[in-house]
């Protein structure tokens, strides 16, 4: 006699993708911080550089530039894998596949950070520059971040792990389940 499977069980088998995209996008998120925190910790003092943005210079230390750069590069790497693995279960690594797969899993991270950076200042600027946890506008910053990780989630699974032109990996070519 076989054991009916728990709720929780059926709600994470039903709902499987999702929980997997949001524990490794936590999972990402702590590995950016941490690895922006560690560099930002060893890297001798840099420079300031001068830069105009809105019409306003500002100064910043080529350190937090470097830190940031590194610490997003690391993240994006990790949620390609985390994402192609566990999440969407694209399991072959078959050169040409992986290949297409990074190539826009990088370039709608790009496309989604460079959205973000456009965003937020007008979102602001549109009136949600309130202050939450005495930080400014940080209303919009949360706003703007949960409207990129649901277009990074739809890039991803409809584009950077679909290539083969199927919209569930678990499906076969007519669209049956493959179990």
């Amino acid at each position: 006699m076989q054991e009916k499977p728990s709720r929780l069980h059926e709600f994470f088998n039903k709902h499987r993708e999702l929980i997997m995209y949001c524990i490794f996008g936590v999972t990402t998120t702590i590995i950016s911080w941490g690895t922006y925190w560690l560099f930002m910790l060893i890297l001798p003092f840099g420079y300031n550089i001068s830069m105009t943005l809105f019409k306003k210079v500002i100064d910043v230390n080529i350190n937090i530039f470097v830190s940031n750069v590194i610490s997003w590069i690391v993240a994006v790497s990790v949620a390609f894998v985390t994402n192609k693995l566990w999440v969407f279960e694209s399991k072959s690594w078959e050169r040409k596949l992986v290949w297409g797969e990074a190539v826009t899993f990088i370039g709608g991270r790009m496309l989604t950070g460079a959205i973000e950076i456009v965003a937020l200042p007008v979102v602001i600027s549109c009136g949600l520059d309130q202050t939450l946890f005495g930080v400014e506008g940080f209303p919009a910053k949360m706003l703007i971040t949960m409207s990129i990780v649901i277009l990074n989630y739809i890039l991803s699974k409809f584009i950077s792990f679909n290539l083969d032109g199927k919209a569930d990996p678990k499906k076969g070519e007519n669209g049956e389940t493959n179990q």
